[in-house]
């Protein structure tokens, strides 16, 4: 048994830190490893040895500044995680393992407004098919990270009252997932994830604090502050499509008048356009036809962009953060939106804030979530296993 302050108990803490590190990056190097955690050279470099021999990590020759180095990975056999995104018209799976490596990624339509539990019973066919056509087996499976477009309560794991996902409100998919599986399951909303995607994957790469806004059925935010998810006490921090732009505005689904959402989501603005583009047409069309040089289509997306840049100079003044991330089918429009963002950003945002802030698209597209779910599932499990079980894993009973 161990002693508090003992050599022994600073050395597994040692141990602890640095799977930590490398786990929430993917891979690093030796001296990244040092920087991150706060250990000399030394300890690390014999850490690195024990970890390596015990078959947790996995070293492979690398470059550094143009010097040889060795960069640390988690072992592929330690463990293998799953995402599961849920989006308006989507189902998206992914397969990884504790590397940061995709190992099989699937996606299809879905009516997901249609039902919950017929949603979660597609979404557990995927995930079985997946892990079976890439012959991994089960028992590897440390986790599910799950992403839903509402608001979720994280410590219950129930879905909010929304307009987006009638059906599902006070569902807890977290735990019906977790039944059909017999894993642990994870559950954030879509916007959180996304943030974790780009985060971990993307267009976030090396930011302490960003803030990644999609645009689609509804307006949201995941915000990271210090390299973590804030959600707030409620879970509902982000909700920046809910900032009130004109107290005379339209009425939005929330109850009030003139929100972002209302001047911004997809299904207030491509009302404006039907009449040319008939009534299916979609948020991608949409920039497509902007790209392509529709005066319509490039005057709506110019003016979504500046009520976007209004609320992120907002956040700008709350939070300052480093960097703003655009995702969703938005994001393609590229600098047909992002110099409005930025215009309306250098007008309302305080002047040192806005001079800080970069506007980015995102690098992902429409797996940013899938692949945040993923990073959830990353950031969310403990080191403990890993160190003691030697990538044994957990032994889910996979429904049966």
């Amino acid at each position: 048994m161990e002693t508090p302050g003992s050599q022994s108990s600073l050395h597994r803490a040692n141990l602890e830190r640095v799977v930590r590190a490398v786990r929430m990056a993917g891979s690093l190097t030796q001296a990244e490893i040092a920087r991150a955690t706060g250990l000399s050279a030394a300890t690390v470099s014999n850490i690195v040895r024990e970890l390596k021999d015990g078959g947790t990590v996995e070293v492979t020759p690398t470059s550094s500044g143009g010097r040889r180095a060795r960069s640390v990975s988690l072992s592929g056999d330690a463990g293998i995680v799953v995402g599961v995104d849920f989006g308006h018209t989507h189902l998206r799976v992914a397969i990884g393992n504790l590397a940061h490596r995709v190992l099989a990624e699937e996606a299809e339509p879905l009516d997901v407004d249609a039902s919950a539990a017929q949603g979660l019973a597609r979404a557990e066919y995927l995930v079985k098919s997946l892990i079976a056509a890439a012959g991994i087996s089960p028992d590897k499976i440390v986790g599910v990270g799950l992403g839903v477009p509402g608001p979720i309560d994280v410590e219950s794991g129930v879905l909010g009252s929304t307009a987006i996902l009638p059906g599902w409100a006070g569902t807890n998919p977290r735990d019906d997932l977790a039944a059909r599986l017999g894993v642990p399951v994870h559950v954030d909303n879509d916007a959180n994830l996304g943030a974790l995607g780009e985060l971990v994957w993307g267009a976030g790469r090396g930011a302490a604090d960003l803030a990644y806004i999609k645009v689609a059925s509804g307006v949201g935010a995941g915000l990271v502050i210090n390299g973590q998810i804030y959600r707030g006490p409620g879970g509902t921090a982000g909700e920046i499509g809910h900032i009130t732009l004109d107290e005379s505005g339209p009425v939005c689904r929330c109850g009030n008048r003139g929100c972002l959402e209302t001047f911004t989501a997809a299904r207030y603005v491509l009302p404006l356009l039907h009449s040319a583009h008939g009534a299916d047409l979609t948020m991608a069309r949409m920039v497509q036809l902007a790209h392509d040089g529709d005066p319509g289509c490039r005057r709506v997306i110019a003016d979504v962009g500046r009520y976007i840049g209004s609320g992120v100079a907002n956040l700008c003044n709350l939070l300052n953060p480093s960097r703003v991330v655009l995702g969703g089918d938005l994001a393609e429009a590229g600098d047909l939106v992002l110099s409005t963002i930025r215009e309306s950003v250098s007008r309302y945002a305080i002047p040192s804030a806005a001079r800080q802030l970069e506007v980015v698209p995102g690098a992902l597209g429409g797996r940013s979530e899938v692949l945040g779910a993923l990073a959830l599932v990353l950031s969310e499990m403990g080191d403990s296993t890993l160190l003691d079980d030697a990538g044994a894993g957990h032994a889910p009973s996979f429904g049966r």
